[in-house]
Protein backbone atom coordinates (compact mmCIF):
# COMPACT_ATOMS: atom_id res chain seq x y z
CA UNK A 1 0.00 0.00 0.00
CA UNK A 2 2.82 2.20 0.59
CA UNK A 3 4.38 1.76 -2.72
CA UNK A 4 1.05 2.80 -4.36
CA UNK A 5 0.92 5.56 -2.43
CA UNK A 6 4.65 6.86 -3.37
CA UNK A 7 3.78 5.75 -7.20
CA UNK A 8 0.79 8.51 -7.21
CA UNK A 9 2.56 11.20 -5.49
CA UNK A 10 5.41 10.56 -7.70
CA UNK A 11 2.89 10.64 -10.81
CA UNK A 12 0.84 14.19 -9.36
CA UNK A 13 4.35 16.00 -8.81
CA UNK A 14 5.24 14.27 -12.78
CA UNK A 15 1.72 15.66 -13.76
CA UNK A 16 2.43 18.96 -12.04
CA UNK A 17 5.09 19.64 -13.51
CA UNK A 18 4.24 18.74 -16.82
CA UNK A 19 1.55 21.46 -16.69
CA UNK A 20 3.84 23.85 -15.71
CA UNK A 21 6.20 23.72 -18.60
CA UNK A 22 3.24 24.07 -21.27
CA UNK A 23 3.53 26.63 -22.83
CA UNK A 24 0.69 29.55 -23.48
CA UNK A 25 -0.65 29.33 -27.03
CA UNK A 26 0.16 32.66 -28.61
CA UNK A 27 -2.49 35.34 -29.18
CA UNK A 28 -3.02 36.77 -32.82
CA UNK A 29 -5.45 39.35 -33.93
CA UNK A 30 -7.42 38.26 -36.94
CA UNK A 31 -9.04 40.64 -39.46
CA UNK A 32 -11.25 38.85 -42.51
CA UNK A 33 -14.65 39.89 -44.38
CA UNK A 34 -17.11 37.58 -43.57
CA UNK A 35 -18.57 36.06 -46.73
CA UNK A 36 -20.85 32.61 -45.36
CA UNK A 37 -22.41 32.74 -41.90
CA UNK A 38 -23.23 28.60 -41.22
CA UNK A 39 -25.34 28.39 -37.87
CA UNK A 40 -25.66 24.54 -38.11
CA UNK A 41 -21.88 23.89 -37.69
CA UNK A 42 -21.48 26.98 -35.79
CA UNK A 43 -19.21 28.47 -38.17
CA UNK A 44 -18.12 31.37 -40.23
CA UNK A 45 -16.76 31.55 -44.03
CA UNK A 46 -13.96 34.45 -44.09
CA UNK A 47 -11.45 35.72 -46.09
CA UNK A 48 -9.03 36.53 -43.78
CA UNK A 49 -6.33 39.13 -43.93
CA UNK A 50 -2.36 37.70 -43.19
CA UNK A 51 -1.89 37.13 -39.64
CA UNK A 52 1.55 37.71 -39.09
CA UNK A 53 3.50 34.58 -37.42
CA UNK A 54 0.39 32.52 -37.80
CA UNK A 55 -1.28 32.19 -41.29
CA UNK A 56 -1.36 33.62 -44.85
CA UNK A 57 -3.88 35.42 -46.17
CA UNK A 58 -7.26 33.02 -47.50
CA UNK A 59 -10.94 32.24 -46.75
CA UNK A 60 -11.58 29.21 -44.93
CA UNK A 61 -14.13 28.30 -42.46
CA UNK A 62 -14.03 28.81 -38.20
CA UNK A 63 -15.25 27.70 -36.04
CA UNK A 64 -16.62 30.58 -33.42
CA UNK A 65 -15.83 30.24 -29.55
CA UNK A 66 -19.58 32.09 -29.00
CA UNK A 67 -22.56 30.96 -31.47
CA UNK A 68 -24.71 33.74 -30.40
CA UNK A 69 -22.09 35.72 -32.78
CA UNK A 70 -23.87 33.93 -35.58
CA UNK A 71 -27.72 35.17 -34.90
CA UNK A 72 -24.68 39.06 -35.18
CA UNK A 73 -22.78 38.21 -37.91
CA UNK A 74 -24.23 38.54 -41.85
CA UNK A 75 -22.18 37.80 -45.28
CA UNK A 76 -20.31 40.91 -46.01
CA UNK A 77 -19.44 42.38 -42.28
CA UNK A 78 -15.73 43.21 -41.73
CA UNK A 79 -14.97 41.26 -38.30
CA UNK A 80 -11.69 41.37 -35.93
CA UNK A 81 -11.30 38.42 -33.42
CA UNK A 82 -8.67 36.76 -31.25
CA UNK A 83 -6.86 32.97 -32.59
CA UNK A 84 -4.35 31.14 -30.80
CA UNK A 85 -1.04 29.35 -32.14
CA UNK A 86 -2.36 25.74 -33.72
CA UNK A 87 -6.49 26.49 -32.86
CA UNK A 88 -8.57 27.39 -36.30
CA UNK A 89 -11.12 28.70 -33.57
CA UNK A 90 -12.27 32.87 -33.98
CA UNK A 91 -12.34 34.20 -29.89
CA UNK A 92 -14.02 37.07 -28.89
CA UNK A 93 -15.53 38.15 -32.24
CA UNK A 94 -16.31 41.56 -33.07
CA UNK A 95 -18.52 43.30 -36.20
CA UNK A 96 -16.41 46.48 -37.77
CA UNK A 97 -18.71 49.32 -37.10
CA UNK A 98 -18.98 50.80 -40.88
CA UNK A 99 -18.06 53.96 -41.74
Amino acid sequence: MKQICLWMAALLLAAGCLAQTTPAKKPHTFHGKVQAVDANAQSLTVDGDKVEGWMEAMTMSYKVDDPAILKKVKAGDQITATVYDGDFTLHKVQVVPKK
